[in-house]
């Protein structure tokens, strides 16, 4: 005999009426609350000595709690709340994680109990059977359950109750969902601002939402039954309207901007969506229609226009305008600047109001009595004349000149003569910043006079302001990728013939290129970049250096010294790299000892006091402060390498070497000669018993401390 026989006919029944009355409460749109509370006390009404429980899953964090157990005490919700499905998470928490049916008979040694055994005793829950709840995706989102406070083993007909009371509540919750959905959908669509129209497939109109009526100012029993054309303003012809339908029909879909007509009349500009709404056979039901009012939008962007592009107080075109709409084209034009002379007195004598009406009556005269192509104004006190092709500038200048010599500017009561100072200048490119060049050229003549951008005579001012910019860019990118890198330079030490010093320079790696600092250190002082350079350097060279012994020096700037950084910067660096400071030589120049500053002169101090060494950098290059040097008992003086390159040859260089030679070993500082190149330099130097070389005669500065044959030769 088959297990089914064993579920009788009335209890067939028994299912089927719970089936009913949980319906008849669903159809009846009873609280989901109330229907599941319903169907918990009916399954526990056929089931004595039990209790029901609905548990669900939280999306959030997979945890389980109880939503409905009309039967379980408020202490016992929270004893179940936030279960963790798995192995041993109760029949509930199997239920989930295998997603299938479990049936357990003895709680207190089951298993599957073993996490929750104490709450087993504490309610008496001897046996308990679950069934997983299940979306329409087949997987587990919760669990219907009864619960024993006797030892029992389910039959069919129990599995059957469970089955159906869990298939029972995936239906109510699938419902609750879809009504969620729907009351949302609704809701937005009711506040939502922008229009919707649905037709059918007749295109007679079906519905509108509210913002439909605010947009076009119809009820919506005005439209209902009708074609959207009453709203067609004319505005589009009819091709318009047969690329549409085409493009609808083809693609199901058509996006654009449309004019339609509100109820009074007025226009009403609109991006429209149309779709085509099709049944599962392919038949069209209805079209969906979607639209923003574009009207305020487009009076907005022609306001943005207008503050962009326009100058409020003349209305003439601005300089945005004539650089992005007029000489971005590159085509040929002249260009002359006007600059009102004594402007500022005006405003001062007149006040501001009076000063905008005078701008206003020079911008009309400009505009309507020269045969320029436009007027612009460019900045507060300056107008742009711009003409087609090339003009005589000179010629056009003098008209303007004698016009406002002969030509009153009349405001109010106010009578003024106005006269300009010019710049101006022809080509296709660059034309308002060559103006800007010859503004200030003329400017620096006095005042109504003219100057005319000649580009064979000032490009080279040009040059030099774009080769800073592109140095600043190099030294910026530098910075940012990571391309400083410190390159090391031998010192040779002439009495024993070896290099056990070295000085740190810094360096740019880009690509396959190695950039000297004679492409950035001027724009990097400009810039204020040379103590960031100087701590980069300064750690890279540290870290490298703790791998050797030598002594290295570091060029030390007055800038670094200005942001008072030092102290607190060399401290941390030679307690990471394990370095002494006996080691570390400080370069720094000789207009910084000379000059004296008190806060330098501080730092320095400080600095010789925890061990560094001073060396003077480029000595003889300014008038030397030999008193200040020896007040910083300084360790070394570093000859200018402009004597010393050629000091062979020069007997000018030679007697400053000797000069300062003289001066050093008669006050115990070893003396260090740049710029040693060849051998009959090294010669020189020997001979004046300088103590130290540095040049490329001895060492060409390498990424590391490197010793090469000659250096030890």
């Amino acid at each position: 005999m088959s297990e089914d026989v064993l579920i009788t006919p009335k209890q067939y029944d028994i299912i089927a009426n719970i089936q009913q009355q949980t319906l008849e409460k669903l159809v009846a749109n009873d609280p989901v609350a109330d229907i599941l509370n319903s169907l918990c006390l009916l399954a526990e009404s056929i089931l004595p000595n039990a209790v029901a429980s609905i548990m669900m899953v939280d999306a959030s964090d997979g945890l389980l709690s109880v939503m409905c157990a009309p039967s379980i005490p408020t202490v016992g919700h929270e004893a179940l709340a936030n279960l963790q499905p798995g192995p041993g998470g109760g029949s509930c928490g199997n239920a989930v994680f295998h997603n299938e049916a479990q049936y357990v008979q003895n709680t207190f040694e089951d298993e599957r109990w073993k996490n929750l055994r104490q709450v087993a005793v504490d309610f008496n829950i001897c046996a308990c059977w679950s069934m997983p709840i299940k979306n329409e995706h087949k997987q587990a989102i919760g669990s219907f359950a009864l619960s024993s406070f006797e030892h029992r083993t389910p039959v069919l007909f129990h599995k059957k109750l469970l089955e159906t009371c869990s298939t029972i509540v995936s239906i109510v919750l699938k419902r609750e969902r879809r009504e969620q959905r729907l009351l949302l959908l609704s809701t937005a669509l009711n506040n939502a601002s922008e229009g919707v129209i649905i037709t059918d497939k007749n295109n007679h109109i079906v519905e509108v939402n509210p913002a439909f009526e605010k947009i076009y100012g119809f009820c919506e029993s005005d439209v209902l039954g009708k074609n959207p054309k009453i709203l067609s303003s004319g505005v589009q012809g009819d091709s318009f309207y047969r690329q549409l339908w085409y493009e609808l029909m083809i693609k199901d879909q058509w996006r654009g901007e449309i004019t339609n007509k509100h109820q009074n009349g007025e226009l009403v500009s609109q991006w429209m969506s149309i779709t085509v709404i099709r049944d599962k056979h392919g038949e069209i039901q209805n079209y969906l229609s979607i639209f923003s009012d574009l009207t305020e939008l487009k009076s907005a962007q022609q306001q943005v226009i207008d503050m962009a592009f326009y100058d409020p107080v003349t209305q003439l075109h601005n300089k945005t305008y004539l650089e992005q709409e007029i000489l971005a084209n590159e085509q040929n034009y002249t260009l002359i600047v006007l600059n009102i002379n004594n402007f500022g007195y005006i405003n001062t004598a007149y006040g501001f109001n009076i000063g905008d009406k005078i701008l206003t009556a020079i911008a009309n005269t400009l505009a309507n009595n020269f045969s320029m192509d436009e007027t612009f104004r460019l900045n507060s006190d300056e107008f742009g004349l711009l003409f087609a092709g090339e003009i005589a500038i000179a010629e056009q200048i003098k008209i303007i000149q004698q016009y406002f010599y002969h030509t009153l500017i009349r405001v109010d009561d106010i009578s003024l003569h106005i006269a300009f100072t010019y710049g101006a200048a022809q080509g296709k490119k660059h034309l308002l910043r060559n103006c800007a060049l010859a503004l200030k050229q003329a400017k620096s003549l006095g005042k109504n006079r003219y100057h005319i951008f000649d580009a064979d005579n000032e490009l080279v001012d040009n040059s030099t302001r774009e080769s800073f910019i592109a140095s600043n860019n190099l030294l910026h990118s530098a910075l940012e990728l990571d391309q400083l890198t410190p390159y090391f330079q031998g010192i040779y030490d002439n009495k024993t013939k070896k290099i056990q010093k070295f000085e740190v320079l810094a360096r740019i790696i880009k690509g396959d290129e190695v950039i000297s600092p004679h492409s950035f250190l001027d724009t990097a002082k400009l810039s204020g970049l040379l103590p960031e350079i100087t701590r980069v350097i300064l750690d890279k060279s540290f870290k490298i250096m703790s791998d050797f012994d030598y002594t290295f020096s570091l060029n030390i700037t007055e800038d670094d010294l200005s942001q008072n950084y030092l102290l607190a910067y060399l401290a941390e660096k030679t307690a990471q790299y394990n370095i002494q400071p006996q080691r570390i030589i400080l370069e720094i120049l000789e207009g910084v000892s000379a000059t004296g500053k008190k806060n330098h002169i501080k730092q320095l101090t400080e600095l010789k006091a925890r061990g560094y060494l001073l060396a003077i950098d480029d000595f003889g290059t300014e008038y030397s402060n030999f008193e200040r040097i020896l007040e910083l008992d300084i360790d070394y003086l570093k000859i200018d390498a402009k004597y010393i390159k050629n000091i062979d040859i020069n007997e000018k260089s030679y007697e400053i070497t000797r000069a300062i030679t003289f001066f050093a070993h008669n006050v115990n500082i070893p003396c260090i000669a740049e710029f040693v190149h060849n051998e009959s330099v090294q010669a020189v130097v020997n001979t004046l018993g300088i103590d130290y070389s540095q040049g490329y005669y001895f060492s060409e500065p390498a990424p590391l401390p490197i010793i090469t044959q000659r250096q030890t030769s």
